[in-house]
């Protein structure tokens, strides 16, 4: 799996104008799924993405978690995150999972967040979709797992 994770102030998805999911400060997630992931795997991104440490302390140092802050999770599936641009001008989709393997996969993320206690929105899946934010810092960060 791979994650683009930003550290956002606010962050909302909607499709065809209907908003889906807003959060305030926290994380927006766009997850992408490959052939070898399973539910250990998401399991494994959830846990990271919640205690992953790249909020301030009191002394302005990355040290805090979203699980410490109470920070809030918008998670977005992405399959262009595995898009193959080392030839020609055209990505491939190859590595991306088929929507039948990843959709369940990113919804385990999900569930596996709340199991957790954070709060999470969601897109909607395979769904033309409008994500917007206000990335905090900027912050981002691509978790390979």
């Amino acid at each position: 799996m791979r994650a683009l994770v930003q550290r956002v102030s606010e962050a909302a998805v909607t499709v065809g104008g209907e908003e889906l999911g807003r959060i305030g400060p926290g994380l927006c997630v766009l997850v992408g799924v490959t052939h070898t992931d399973d539910g250990a795997v998401a399991a494994t991104l959830a846990s990271k993405l919640w205690t992953l440490r790249i909020f301030d302390d009191e002394q302005g140092v990355m040290n805090l978690s979203a699980a410490d802050v109470g920070g809030e999770v918008l998670v977005v599936s992405q399959f262009t995150l595995y898009g193959d641009t080392r030839k020609g001008r055209r990505p491939s989709w190859v590595a991306a999972a088929r929507p039948e393997q990843a959709e369940p996969l990113v919804a385990a993320v999900v569930d596996e967040l709340r199991a957790l206690g954070a709060r999470v929105a969601t897109g909607r899946f395979g769904a033309d979709m409008a994500v917007s934010l206000v990335n905090d810092g900027p912050v981002t960060l691509l978790l390979e797992l």
